[in-house]
């Protein structure tokens, strides 16, 4: 069966990396698709590993496969790292939240809202379905309550109703991220012409 993830477990210091470098659906259609049936069947199928790292480079998707795949991380029994290589959006940025550390780099970003749903019906199906999406919303803000500080719920509501897009500092500052990292440079010179003799 093809995997529509990248999954890769070193078993000779224990670590399982895991990377999310695509859209979080049901339907996976495309290479880097990401669906929690078959990412959470592999995370509980680590039996023998003490660190999950998990990459994210997602815009988000499916909010049932986001949580899925949160609540699988959080209930291993291993140490759960998580890496925002690029983007960590929607409900990308929840699964971030599940690591037990919390890594951002110099150029990489989070971004926060309420959940939110193309949608067609009369009045009362319209109403109902903005009260759903309240509900819905309830999910991600009882995760981010569990990293959140330097900030209240209301003002976490706000940046969720005002869609926020944070940089590693903001990320850091406000608990999403536990540390930013330096990103190893590669040469020590600037280079004048990209062909080196």
């Amino acid at each position: 069966m093809k995997k529509y993830y990248d999954l890769a477990v070193n078993q000779q210091d224990k670590t399982a990396d895991i990377y999310i470098y695509g859209d979080i659906t049901s339907v996976p259609v495309e290479d880097n698709d990401v669906s929690a049936y078959s990412l959470v069947q592999d995370i509980n199928g680590l039996k023998d590993v003490d660190i999950i790292n998990v990459y994210i480079n997602s815009y988000g998707g499916e909010v049932s496969e986001g949580l899925a795949i949160y609540n699988a991380l959080k209930r291993h029994t291993a140490k759960v790292c998580t890496y925002c290589d690029g983007f960590a959006a929607s409900i990308a940025s929840v699964i971030f939240c599940a690591g037990d550390e919390r890594y951002m780099y110099p150029a990489s970003f989070l971004m926060i809202h309420n959940v939110w749903i193309s949608t067609a019906g009369n009045a009362n199906e319209l109403r109902k379905d903005a009260d759903n999406l309240d509900k819905l919303s309830e999910g991600a803000v009882s995760v981010y309550l569990t990293v959140l500080k330097n900030a209240t719920e209301k003002e976490l509501r706000d940046m969720l109703a005002a869609e926020t897009w944070l940089t590693p500092q903001e990320a850091l500052q406000y608990g999403f991220a536990t540390q930013v990292l330096q990103q190893a440079r590669t040469q020590d010179k600037a280079a004048a012409n990209v062909r080196q003799n």
